[in-house]
């Protein structure tokens, strides 16, 4: 039962974590706003360089970019609240039901995973290079979100032990 607690626990947490980066993100629209029209923009990373071609400088192209980063953060942060809670709901019941409970939330962390892992680190990263800016780099934190998504999403897709 600890390792069924467990799950449910981290994943509550995890839906926690997104929900408030997306309440943040809309309560405080300008502070991240300004991080997605220079990154998509590309206006602070290296001069001359030849991708430039790449860069939106459309201000409703970086409005509705940035409403699809909040609706993505927002989807996971639901997905995984109703994953912890159809594994509550599950967690007496046998192995096979409770890793039929999971599916919720593996959809949630898959969620995650597209916001953070392929929309800043695949997108921002390396499609609009913002390892290149100095002042608009977010692949550190986007990589401290992703890898905590990955971890409990590999924990919790271990089979349960009576399975059987």
């Amino acid at each position: 039962m600890t390792t069924r607690y467990a799950k449910i626990v981290l994943t509550l947490m995890l839906a926690a974590f997104a929900a408030l980066v997306a309440f943040n993100n809309l309560t405080d629209y300008g502070s991240n706003f300004a991080f997605v029209k220079h990154v998509l923009s590309m206006d602070t990373t290296f001069p001359g360089n030849t991708a430039m071609y790449r860069a939106i400088t459309t201000p409703w192209l970086w409005h509705g970019a940035y409403g699809l980063i909040i609706a993505g953060e927002a989807l996971t942060a639901v997905l995984l609240a109703r994953g912890a809670l159809a594994m509550w709901r599950a967690r007496l019941g046998t192995g096979r039901q409770f890793d039929a409970a999971k599916q919720v939330a593996i959809v949630g962390f898959t969620a995650g995973l597209l916001v953070w892992f392929f929309g800043f680190m695949v997108i921002g990263g390396e499609w609009f290079l913002m390892w290149q800016s100095h002042q608009w780099n977010g692949q550190e934190a986007a990589f401290k979100f992703y890898m905590a998504l990955l971890g409990v999403l590999i924990f919790l897709n271990q089979a349960e032990a009576d399975r059987d």
